[in-house]
Formats: C-alpha cells, sequence, structure tokens
C-alpha cells in the first residue's frame, strides 16, 4: 500500500496535523495527484545534491503538466495550471512533506573498489575534481530545463495576454469609454508588464547560463580534455592505461544538449515577438547577442570534440603505436566527443598523410562515418602507405577533416594524430621507437615536427619510469629499484644516484656505449626482445638479476655456499644472457665461472629452464656434472626452476634429449 493510501486512511486529529504539513508553496493536490511519482523518487540525494534537486524540480514540472493534461475535472485542471504557474516563478526546489507511517530500513551503502589500474590513474583529488565536474554539468543541465519551463509560461502568459487584446479590439467602439473597458485595459497594461518583466528575466538567466558554459569550457573541459591527451601519450609508451574518454564523452554531450536547448529557446522567443512585441522590446535588443554567443561556444565545442581515440598502429606491433612501415597496413580511429543525433546524413571524414611531403595513401582516404557507427559516437579507418626510406628521427602526421552542417551551424572539423615515425625495414623499429618514446615523454605538443631538430634532454627519473614501462609491457613485470639503479649506473655512471641528472637523445640512443658497437637502448631493447620471446617464465618469477655488472657480480658471489649462481644479461652481446657460479679451492682461491652468453639462436632449440637443469662441464678425466647448485642468494636449484621444466614424452623408445654442455 503506497504511503498516501495509509494517510488517508489514519485518524481525524492525525488527518489535520496532515493537512497543516501542506501550504500554499506545496499543496495537498499535487500530493494527491502525484502521489505514486513522489514514492519513487530519492529525495534524500536531491536535498543535499543540487544538481540533482534541479533536474527531479524539471521532472516534477513534467508529472505535473502530465496530470493535469489527463485531469478531467474542469476546476481541477485549472487549480493545477495556477499551481504549475507559481511553482515556475518561483523555481522552487521542493521536498515535498510526506508522512513516514512505516519504519525505513537502512539504505546500502555504495561501495567503491576500483581496480589496480584505475587506482594508478585516479588519485582522490582526480576523483573530486571529475565529481565537481559531474555536479556543475549537471547544475546547468537542470538550469536549461528550468528555463524550458519558462519559456513555456511566457508563452502561456502571451496567450493569455493576446486572447484579452484581441477580444477587446473586437468589441464595439461605443464601449470603449465605459467603466468595464477601462479595467481590461488597466489588467491588459498590468499583464504586459509582467510579460515584459518575465521577458527580462529569462533572458537575464540565459545569459548567466551561458557565460557558466562559457567558464565551464574554459576552465574545465578544454582542461580535462587536455589532461586525457597527455595521458594518452603516456599509455602509448607503456604508461598506464587509458581510460576517462566515456567519462568525457558525457560531459561533452550533455554541454552540448545545454547550448542547444538554450539556441532552441531563443528560436522560441523569436516567435513570441512576432506575434506581440512592444517599444523596448528586450527580446529584439538582446536575442542577437545571446545567439551569437552560443553559435561560438557550440561550433568551438563540437570542433574540440573531433579527436583520435586511437593513434595508427600497425596490427603486427599493437604495442608500438605510432611507428608505421612503408607498404604494411595500419588502424587507427577518430571520435567526435558530442553526439549529435540530429545528424542524419553521412558524415564523411578525409584522411591526409604529410600535407606538405611525398607520401599518399594507397587506399581510399576519405572514410565514411555511417549513422550506425555514429551512434556509437567514432569512426574506425583503416589505411595503408608507401614513402621514400626515412631516417627514424623525422616525424610525420596523419590529418582528419570533415565538414557537417547541424541546426543551421556549418561546423569543419580537424584533428591530427600524435607525430609518426615512418620506417622501411624493421631493423629500423627499436631506434622509431626509441623517438616515440621521447617525443611523448617530453613534449605534449601535438605536431612539433622539429622536435628532433634540438631534442631535450630527459632526467634519469623520467627516463628510468618509461624504462621500467617497457618491461612492464613487453615482458609483463616491470623493474625493481634495484634493477633501475644498476641501469642507470650503465648508463650514467658516476651519475648513477641522481634522479634529476639530464639525459641527452644522443646518449640514450645514438651513442655507443663505451668498448662496444651499440647504444644504450639498442643493447636494452634488445634484452626485451629476449625476455619477451624466451625467458618470460624465469623473468617473472624475478630469477633474473638482470642488469648486475661483472664486478658487483662478484662482490655478491664471492662468500656464497660452491655453486651459487646468478643469471645477468650479457653486456658484450646484443640480446644475450649468461649465469656465473662460484668456485672455492682447496687452497681457499675463490673461482668465478661465467658461461658464453645464450642468445636467441640458442634458445630457440632449449628452454632456458631446461638449460639450467641440464647443464654440464666436462673436464680431463672427470664426470661431466652440473655444477649449478643454488640460486643466488642460497635457494636450491630445482626448487627454483622445477615448476619451469619442460617434462619428458612417455613414449616406447629410449629417450634422447639436448645437453648444454662447456668444455674446460
Amino acid at each position: 500500500m503506497s504511503q498516501w493510501k495509509q494517510i488517508q486512511q489514519l485518524e481525524i486529529r492525525l488527518l489535520e496535523h496532515v493537512d497543516y504539513l501542506y501550504d500554499d508553496n506545496f499543496p495537498m493536490d499535487i500530493r494527491q495527484g502525484l502521489a505514486s511519482w513522489i514514492e519513487s523518487q530519492d529525495w534524500d540525494t536531491a536535498a543535499t545534491d543540487e544538481s540533482m534537486a534541479a533536474v527531479m524540480f524539471s521532472n516534477l514540472l513534467t508529472q505535473l503538466d502530465r496530470v493535469r493534461l489527463d485531469e478531467q475535472n474542469f476546476l481541477q485542471r485549472h487549480n493545477m495550471k495556477i499551481i504549475q504557474q507559481q511553482l515556475q516563478v518561483g523555481q522552487l526546489h521542493l521536498t515535498p512533506p510526506q508522512v513516514k507511517v512505516t519504519t525505513n530500513s537502512p539504505k546500502p551503502k555504495r561501495s567503491l573498489h576500483p581496480g589496480p589500474l584505475e587506482k594508478s590513474l585516479q588519485s582522490s583529488v582526480a576523483f573530486e575534481r571529475q565529481k565537481n565536474m559531474d555536479n556543475r554539468v549537471g547544475i546547468i543541465r537542470g538550469s536549461v530545463q528550468l528555463m524550458d519551463q519558462a519559456v513555456k509560461y511566457i508563452e502561456d502568459m502571451q496567450d493569455d495576454f493576446d486572447f484579452r487584446y484581441k477580444t477587446l479590439q473586437s468589441r464595439d467602439s461605443t464601449d470603449r469609454n465605459s467603466d468595464m473597458m477601462k479595467q481590461e485595459v488597466t489588467r491588459l497594461q498590468e499583464m504586459l508588464n509582467r510579460l515584459d518583466f518575465k521577458r527580462k528575466e529569462i533572458l537575464s538567466k540565459m545569459d548567466v547560463v551561458v557565460k557558466e558554459i562559457d567558464d565551464l569550457m574554459t576552465s574545465q573541459l578544454s582542461p580535462e580534455l587536455q589532461d586525457w591527451k597527455r595521458r594518452q601519450q603516456i599509455a602509448a609508451i607503456g604508461g598506464p592505461l587509458l581510460t576517462g574518454l566515456e567519462q568525457l564523452q558525457g560531459w561533452f554531450t550533455l554541454t552540448a544538449q545545454s547550448l542547444f536547448q538554450i539556441k532552441r529557446q531563443l528560436d522560441k522567443l523569436g516567435e513570441l515577438v512576432v506575434k506581440v512585441t512592444y517599444e523596448c522590446d528586450p527580446i529584439p535588443l538582446q536575442k542577437p547577442q545571446l545567439e551569437e554567443r552560443v553559435k561560438y561556444l557550440l561550433y568551438h565545442l563540437i570542433k574540440s570534440s573531433f579527436v583520435v581515440e586511437k593513434q595508427p598502429c600497425m596490427p603486427t606491433h599493437p604495442q608500438k603505436p605510432l611507428i608505421i612501415k612503408t607498404g604494411v597496413q595500419f588502424t587507427t580511429k577518430v571520435r567526435l566527443l558530442v553526439k549529435l543525433p540530429e545528424v542524419d546524413y553521412q558524415l564523411k571524414v578525409k584522411t591526409t598523410f604529410d600535407k606538405s611531403r611525398q607520401f599518399f595513401i594507397l587506399t581510399n582516404n576519405t572514410k565514411v562515418m555511417d549513422i550506425e557507427d555514429y551512434s556509437n559516437g567514432c569512426l574506425s579507418v583503416e589505411f595503408r602507405h608507401l614513402g621514400l626510406l626515412s631516417v627514424t628521427e623525422e616525424l610525420h602526421s596523419l590529418s582528419f577533416e570533415a565538414c557537417f552542417t547541424v541546426q543551421g551551424l556549418t561546423i569543419d572539423l580537424e584533428t591530427c594524430s600524435l607525430p609518426l615515425v615512418v620506417i622501411s625495414n624493421v631493423s629500423q623499429l627499436p631506434g622509431g621507437w626509441a623517438s616515440v618514446m621521447w617525443y611523448n615523454l617530453l613534449t605534449d605538443e601535438p605536431r612539433n615536427l622539429a622536435f628532433f631538430g634540438n631534442p631535450p634532454r630527459a632526467t634519469w627519473s623520467q627516463l628510468s619510469e618509461v624504462l621500467s614501462w617497457q618491461f612492464s609491457t613487453f615482458a609483463g613485470q616491470g623493474l625493481n629499484k634495484d634493477q633501475l639503479s644498476m641501469l642507470g649506473e650503465k648508463l650514467l655512471g658516476q651519475h648513477a644516484s641522481c634522479s634529476d641528472y639530464q639525459v641527452s637523445w644522443s646518449k640514450f640512443s645514438k651513442e655507443n656505449i663505451p668498448g662496444k658497437p651499440f647504444s644504450f637502448w639498442m643493447w636494452l631493447d634488445s634484452i626485451l626482445e629476449l625476455i619477451k620471446k624466451h625467458l618470460l617464465p624465469v623473468w617473472n618469477e624475478n630469477y633474473i638479476m638482470g642488469f648486475v655488472s661483472k664486478e658487483t657480480e662478484r662482490t655478491l658471489l664471492k662468500d656464497r655456499e660452491p655453486g651459487t649462481f646468478l643469471l645477468r644479461f650479457s653486456e658484450s652481446h646484443l640480446g644475450g644472457i649468461t649465469f656465473t657460479w662460484v668456485e672455492h679451492k682447496d687452497n681457499g682461491e675463490v673461482k668465478f665461472n661465467s658461461v658464453e652468453p645464450y642468445t636467441k639462436n640458442r634458445l630457440s632449440a632449449l628452454p632456458f629452464a631446461d638449460i639450467i637443469r641440464d647443464y654440464k662441464v666436462i673436464s680431463d678425466g672427470v664426470v661431466p656434472e652440473n655444477p649449478l647448485k643454488f640460486l643466488y642468494p642460497d635457494i636450491p636449484k630445482d626448487e627454483a626452476f622445477g615448476r619451469l621444466y619442460n617434462c619428458q614424452p612417455i613414449h616406447p623408445y629410449i629417450p634422447s634429449h639436448l645437453i648444454p654442455i662447456s668444455v674446460q
């Protein structure tokens, strides 16, 4: 049974108290007519959430209008119209009184448990900022909906005035000096004054809301979009997973809806002026300026909402976007963050590759966003291009252009991808990826194609974080503090402990490591490839110390049990891993033995864990044995690697397998 029906069954003395609760601001007629709707709303939340209260008030007026139109009794319908007009004039945010005759059951508390990736992206400050944005957009939306009611109220007032005025005009001229006619003229003048006041009031409110939208776009919406674009750059080079585009689309769409609704309200006011106008009518004076501001805001809002959702990427290298190989297909996706159901034709997007250079799209460079794709707010396009041989530091750009008309506005859309690197051979891929990382780490400019003319330096703290992301992306696990410290020592030498030490682009990617025929990045990238293809199980168990130098290696092993070994990446070979074990001679001498590095060619034949298990050393007159006993610091070999060993198949033949052997 509804609360209102339960109230009606109360004793007379209690019903008198109920009557006392209701007044002219919220008559009992409204409670009676909207009982079911009122009792289904969350008024507790509306009492503390201004944006929700504004929307709920608008919904209340809509419900009241529905009930009024369904009402058969003429007098009751008239009373409801008066009540509705009073509510519109007062613009009250109401919490309708309800007599609670049953005990409220406790409401479950909402629990938010963001996943680990969300936690990495959303600090408490960011969450509060987004909540503030939600509230502000909601308040604006509610205010615009209230203005809809106000415009309708003005229209009703004007219809009443127009009817009375035309009735007066139709009367016989002999009656125009009668007292009744004078009273009617006075009443009409009062109505006109009231109409003028309401017109000025709605224009003033529109001005306030338009200024609020302008400030929202400038101070919050645009910075939020720029923040997303910056996070997109970071995500492209292995940083935290990119989120927030759907939220942005919601803000953009609601803001655009508010502006379009104001535009329709201004159109409606223009129609009213055609029917009734007078000297110093505020609508012809203020409407043109408001319309221009609304059009200006709509143009820039929609124009800025055209973004590259997915940066150009080859399907063969999904984790290395923004590198395009000549003759290889790549994909990219653009999205319009403002959903516009009014657009009922195909929106064509033209793509141009390097307007000023000699590259061209092999496939059709114009793609169509049809109505089905448009309902999702995004467009996906695939292209293939060919280019000349290019150095990996030369940057290129992919541009997207479209033009469409909506509600009388013609809007030119244009956006561009982040700078691309074009390669002609896969051997250029590591150098190209270094360029992509360096650019997106150190600048947020969307089209600085001359960046590598004078590339800025990176601090070690910046660079080390990006390097850790590479291992997390390609090898499943980032680098710990010790591993980063070892890398820093290899790249920076005596400056390894300085997190703010400036690393040049040349030192990172171009100059060879002293005494080696390769650069720091080429060495590190070869290790990433080795882990990805041959060492993932061992790497993800944290068994590879990795970047320890030979000197540090000996310091760590010298006091350990004989047969203690550790795994490290080769400093002399690209993409090689080796192990070193310690021996103790009878005379107290400590001996260190390092095996020739295993590269991808050798690891293609045997899994690395099996190499550890089966490794043998042969010397003159000595039975072959496995010298590897304990993984540093003191983990028994089989305990560490046992679950990674490759089990031998059961078959009727005598089993045979490859054994890695060193000869001393």
